[in-house]
């Protein structure tokens, strides 16, 4: 009877040491920690908020807007207000970047207005508006350019390649043009890109995003 009433106070003793102490949670599994990174409302992306501010109504990763504008935008080299400026893949970043453009400064240098370039504050997906972008092809054909970059304060050392830029007008008539070169006539010259520095991102926009 003895030893069984030592055995006893014994497990008892030490279900007692192995329990948690009373107000301490227990550390977060693998799982846990998993799933609440998985909680954490999402940064804005550049894709979004390009198309916000531009009108253009393409949708998917960036990369992909050049060739989605085929036939449904017009398309080109010159960098209109309004226009929205089209990053290739490159680097660490593999689906592209979209920016829209706010400011013409002169023909080599533009304002840009777009997402999730630059952390600031230690943050992902803010917003800069009117920062630098310049031209640094050698043809001056706005196929490379350099970028503001946050944490340096000064442009980034990064020449990123460019597809180029997607007006919000449609695309001209092919057979047209060529009527048109063929008779000799003087083409219209084409309609410029509406600004649209007054436009901001709708209040369900920028709602969704307001608790970041």
């Amino acid at each position: 009877m003895k030893t069984t009433h030592a055995l006893t106070i014994l497990a008892a003793a030490s279900a007692a040491l192995s329990a948690p102490a009373a107000g301490k949670p227990r550390p977060y599994s693998a799982e846990l920690t998993a799933r609440a990174k998985s909680e954490l409302p999402p940064y804005l992306q550049c894709v979004p908020y390009a198309r916000e501010v531009s009108g253009i109504g393409i949708y998917g990763d960036a990369y992909t807007w050049w060739s989605q504008a085929e036939g449904r935008y017009a398309r080109g080299r010159q960098p209109k207000v309004g226009a929205v400026l089209a990053f290739k893949p490159h680097g660490n970043m593999r689906l592209g970047h979209v920016a829209a453009v706010s400011k013409i400064v002169d023909s080599r240098r533009i304002l840009l207005r777009h997402a999730n370039w630059s952390p600031i504050n230690g943050r992902r997906g803010q917003v800069e508006d009117d920062v630098m972008a310049v031209d640094v092809s050698e043809a001056n054909d706005w196929s490379a350019v350099r970028v503001w970059y946050h944490p340096l304060q000064a442009l980034g050392k990064t020449a990123w390649p460019v597809h180029g830029f997607i007006y919000s007008g449609k695309p001209a008539d092919s057979h047209k043009q060529q009527w048109a070169s063929a008779s000799h006539v003087r083409q219209p010259a084409p309609a410029p890109v509406q600004p649209r520095r007054d436009v901001k991102p709708s209040r369900q926009f920028t709602a969704a995003f307001s608790g970041f």
